[in-house]
């Protein structure tokens, strides 16, 4: 029975040379294959069903689809047997005895059809992505030519506009309030850059006035009280400093952070009432045009884009409007408080009233850093 399956087996194989073509071997060789085939599979399977299957197999015959290539030459391992069934598509194989490569017609038709899937899915996606960047570049250029359209038509007077005339009146007061406290601003911190520099001034005066009182016996009561003097003068200075610092803080604050912000908002309104515009005399002048089926798509369309942009309008007109009543209320409310800092703390300066000028600072919760205090501490950091 071994010897019928080893000489079964020998059939079973189609032999390669060196040359890549196919001949016959020696009978001593397929029978010594078909050995070690048979002991192969007996070791794998460890039982004699693994022998009995194989059996059936071979008496059943051979099969083209079933038959095994061996690469390499006498006495080459299992590993060098490649099964047919496996073999779809041009590939090479490799000769171990040789080592070259051998081309093997029918190998690796699944490796080149997922790798063509997966370029066609990459050439898909850049090409989807391609498309929505040119449908954005489209709908940015049409929107610009029709505000641009809409804005030199408004220039020379061709065109309307939406006025809102308590609002734009509101707007250019808000524009004149800020330019003025601007103003403001600019000579609040000039006052503190020049007060600063007196007071430096007071400090170096007095410390050269108190020198001069050790050096000078005949004169050290005169140099002491002037150097007396100037300390105070430099102690109320600095409260002063810290009054006026408190002053241009809050209004640069209000200036350039809560005005700005509202200003910001009505920039947005201003655009979103010019595409309003723009859309509307768009739907107006294709109103006035033919009725035809190709003319009612397109009224239909910016009859859809000027409500989109009519409710972008409103939204926004309504948040200007709000913003302006908040930073109204906002404004009376800070500049009550600055005010009364400022007028409070240099009349106590000027008239001498160093109580007065700390009481003033404590009514306002104002904390002056100690000199060389600039930079905070690591614990205050935390």
């Amino acid at each position: 029975m071994t010897d019928s399956i080893m000489s079964k087996a020998a059939t079973m194989e189609i032999p390669i040379n060196s040359n890549g073509d196919t001949g016959t071997l020696p009978e001593d060789d397929s029978l010594e294959q078909a050995a070690k085939l048979q002991w192969s599979l007996d070791e794998k399977v460890g039982s004699s069903r693994g022998t009995r299957d194989l059996q059936q197999v071979m008496v059943s015959g051979p099969n083209l689809n079933e038959t095994s290539i061996v690469s390499g030459g006498y006495g080459g391992t299992a590993e060098g047997i490649i099964p047919t069934s496996s073999i779809k598509g041009p590939a090479v194989r490799y000769n171990a005895e040789f080592n070259k490569r051998i081309p093997v017609t029918g190998l690796g038709s699944n490796m080149h059809h997922s790798s063509s899937s997966s370029s066609v899915t990459a050439e898909e996606m850049t090409r989807g992505v391609a498309v929505e960047k040119l449908e954005t570049m489209k709908k940015w250029g049409l929107n610009t030519y029709k505000c641009t359209k809409q804005m030199i038509s408004e220039r020379f007077g061709r065109g309307s506009r939406t006025v809102d005339l308590e609002l734009e009146a509101q707007i250019e007061v808000l524009r004149d309030t800020k330019r003025k406290y601007e103003n403001v601003l600019r000579l609040a911190r000039a006052l503190t850059n020049h007060f600063y520099n007196m007071v430096q001034t007071q400090h170096a005066l007095g410390d050269t006035f108190a020198d001069l009182s050790q050096k000078s016996p005949e004169l050290r009561d005169e140099f002491g009280y002037n150097a007396e003097t100037q300390k105070l003068l430099c102690k109320n200075g600095e409260t002063l400093l810290g009054a006026i610092n408190f002053f241009v803080s809050s209004i640069n604050t209000l200036v350039n952070k809560t005005m700005e912000d509202t200003l910001m908002t009505i920039k947005m309104y201003e655009n979103a009432r010019l595409e309003f515009d723009a859309y509307r005399s768009d739907l107006e002048e294709l109103s006035m045009g033919p009725r035809d089926a190709v003319a009612m798509a397109r009224i239909d369309a910016a009859q859809q884009q000027y409500q989109v942009h009519k409710d972008k309008y409103e939204r926004l007109r309504s948040d200007v409007t709000i913003k302006l009543k908040f930073l109204e209320e906002n404004k009376v409310k800070v500049m009550h408080k600055q005010l009364l800092l400022f007028h409070n703390a240099i009349s106590a300066y000027f008239a001498g009233n160093q109580q007065q000028l700390e009481q003033t600072l404590k009514q306002f919760n104002i904390k002056l850093r100690p000199p060389g205090a600039d930079k905070p501490s690591w614990l205050e950091e935390q």
